[in-house]
């Protein structure tokens, strides 16, 4: 039986650079993640990890850096309540489509519980969703999301 998976798809207005600087910038990810920043070099083997206000919530390794097609890494929960769920893993594939970029997210590798597809399953579309409205309008989505939401954003 494989491990369970989770795919997303949108389609932004901007550019593979934009894009890709999106997702690698600290101070651009604290704007659309709801306050959490990564860090990285980004090279294949380094470590990355985001924290909210200090705190580190998830940490793992570079595994592929292609700018600005493909950027993948290990995802490993800092949370508390995620102990013991193990390493799973993010990719973002970014392609050209005209005027717009097609971002195809995966997140696979997913422990058999089920607790960490539930909780992606709605922290991912919101993440994406205030990246996409950043991108194209230059305001991300309201931060004060209802607490279910982001009890959702601090796996995704």
């Amino acid at each position: 039986m494989s491990k369970p998976e989770f795919v997303y798809t949108t389609y932004i207005e901007t550019t593979t650079e934009k894009l890709w600087h999106a997702l690698t910038d600290g101070d651009f990810t604290e704007r659309y993640w709801f306050g959490h920043r990564v860090t990285s070099d980004w090279k294949v083997g380094s470590p990355y990890g985001f924290a909210n206000q200090g705190n580190p919530t998830v940490e793992g390794e570079v595994l592929v850096a292609d700018p600005p097609r493909r950027l993948a890494y290990t995802w490993n929960n800092r949370k508390e309540e995620a102990k013991g769920e193990g390493t799973s893993r993010v990719t973002f594939d970014l392609e050209p489509r005209g005027k717009v970029i097609k971002l195809t997210v995966t997140h696979d590798e997913l422990g058999e519980d089920g607790k960490t597809l539930r909780d992606i399953s709605g922290g991912w579309p919101m993440v994406i969703a205030s990246l996409k409205s950043l991108l194209e309008t230059g305001k991300p989505l309201p931060a004060d999301l209802p607490s279910q939401s982001t009890k959702e954003l601090s796996c995704a």
